[in-house]
């Protein structure tokens, strides 16, 4: 497999920002809450769905209990001549259902100053070849429609993905397109999911996130 515990890549964004992509490891805490902080009210808002000054201990827990098979995270980070000093900037992630183990909820995050520069996208791409790698052909998502990218998503997405809505919530399943995915990067499991990096409200019910409340 390509994403192992070794993986490390690096890239040059749209505007000639390098970063390098590698997956999140356990010892990664600190970064993991200095990139929290880096985020705007809104951003923390929109990702965990009340206003959360600070990251709460049982959910950073959750965030970086990874194992590498069932929930797998890649993080986003600055290129720094000593890797220690890096900054995390984003993280994609996603956590297979038990129920069903083709399945895996899936959520993006980028931090504000680095939306909106193709990072979303570079993160989408890892993730889902990463999922191929593990047996994962569909990503679930379940989304809030308060938003207007979320408007925008519902009108773009192709016929096939139609989502299960519930009150506020909708659920979409896409099915992850075969590899290489760098080459396919415009179906609608792409489109929702840079949208969640832009800021569309994802949840991932797996980490224990509150699911907001019918009509809110």
């Amino acid at each position: 497999m390509r994403f192992t515990g070794d993986y490390s890549s690096t890239h040059r964004l749209a505007d000639g920002t390098p970063v390098r992509l590698r997956l999140l490891r356990r010892a990664d805490r600190e970064k993991l809450v200095a990139a929290f902080d880096r985020l705007s009210p809104e951003s923390r808002y929109r990702r965990f769905f009340t206003a959360m000054p600070r990251l709460p201990e049982k959910l950073l827990r959750s965030l970086l209990d990874i194992d590498g098979w069932n929930h797998v995270a890649i993080g986003a980070e600055t290129v720094t001549t000593d890797p220690a000093e890096a900054e995390g900037v984003g993280i994609a992630r996603f956590i297979r259902l038990k129920d069903e183990p083709a399945v895996a909820e899936a959520a993006v995050t980028v931090v504000d100053h680095m939306q909106r520069r193709g990072l979303g996208k570079l993160l989408v791409s890892a993730l889902a070849q990463a999922a191929r790698e593990r047996g994962i052909t569909r990503f679930r998502a379940e989304v809030l429609r308060t938003n207007e990218a979320m408007l925008a998503l519902l009108r773009e997405l192709d016929e096939t993905a139609r989502p299960v809505v519930d009150g506020s919530l909708a659920t979409y399943d896409l099915a992850l397109p075969e590899p290489p995915a760098e080459e396919r990067m415009t179906g609608p499991v792409y489109g929702l999911l840079r949208l969640a990096a832009a800021g569309l409200q994802v949840v991932l019910r797996r980490l224990g996130h509150p699911a907001p409340r019918s009509g809110a």
